[in-house]
């Protein structure tokens, strides 16, 4: 709340002297996302902080939704917003298995999700959503979206507050930007996940809405394996 002239002694806000008072339903409640594609695979990935401001609400609370046995969702930003996105779209994803006897596949469950956020253009949910599993065709594949909708399925993306500091890390290191001495051969699933870590470590050192933990899911063929681990908690 902010106030143009502050109210002296006897002053009500019933009183001619101008006053703004000011209201967002939005919070910021930090945490950072981040996902890569491999020929085979998919590795998604959050920290486990939820914070607003200098507070720590919890630190064991990940950004990812594991929605089908091979799609994970990833979200972040106002954690309000995220909770009632998941909601809906897992009740969507239940009617489309009941209508439909099977499972939405990652590339119809990003074009759902970017209909839903569409939908909600003119109020939109304050999040920062990445999907990430295996197309038809059995290879990885990540998509980002803005907060009305737009998508594009990318190789890595970065989301969240510190999202910043982790692109530019993953553009040199698996875009081979600003890289002399790019790798040969194809990114493993071993790899990504190092990649993940170090990008991971390194930004919890400079944001403070990043830390805890991660919680890292490899998505192949097989179906989906979750591992964690701790990061600084100060």
């Amino acid at each position: 709340m902010s106030v143009l002239a502050a109210p002296g002694l006897g002053d009500t806000y019933g009183s001619d002297r101008p006053k703004e008072v000011y209201f967002s339903p939005y919070a910021q409640n930090g945490g950072t996302t981040l996902a890569v594609a491999g020929n085979d695979f998919s590795v998604i990935a959050s920290d486990t902080r939820l914070s607003e401001g200098f507070s720590i609400h919890s630190r064991t609370n990940p950004k990812t939704v594991q929605l089908t046995g091979n799609t994970v969702l990833a979200s972040c930003g106002f954690f309000g917003d995220v909770l009632t996105l998941v909601k809906i779209l897992k009740a969507r994803l239940k009617i489309y298995e009941q209508d439909h006897h099977q499972k939405m596949s990652t590339t119809a469950i990003s074009a759902m999700l970017s209909t839903m956020l569409y939908h909600k253009r003119f109020f939109p949910y304050y999040t920062d959503n990445i999907v990430a599993g295996l197309d038809n065709e059995g290879r990885g594949c990540v998509y980002s979206f803005d907060p009305v909708g737009s998508y594009e399925r990318e190789s890595f993306r970065a989301g969240g507050s510190a999202s910043s500091m982790m692109q530019p890390y993953l553009d040199n290191r698996i875009g081979h930007r600003n890289n002399p001495n790019p790798p040969k051969g194809p990114l493993t699933k071993e790899q990504a996940v190092k990649l993940i870590k170090d990008a991971f470590i390194a930004a919890t050192e400079r944001d403070i809405y990043t830390g805890d933990g991660v919680v890292i899911h490899v998505i192949t063929k097989d179906g989906i394996e979750t591992e964690s681990f701790g990061l600084r908690n100060d």
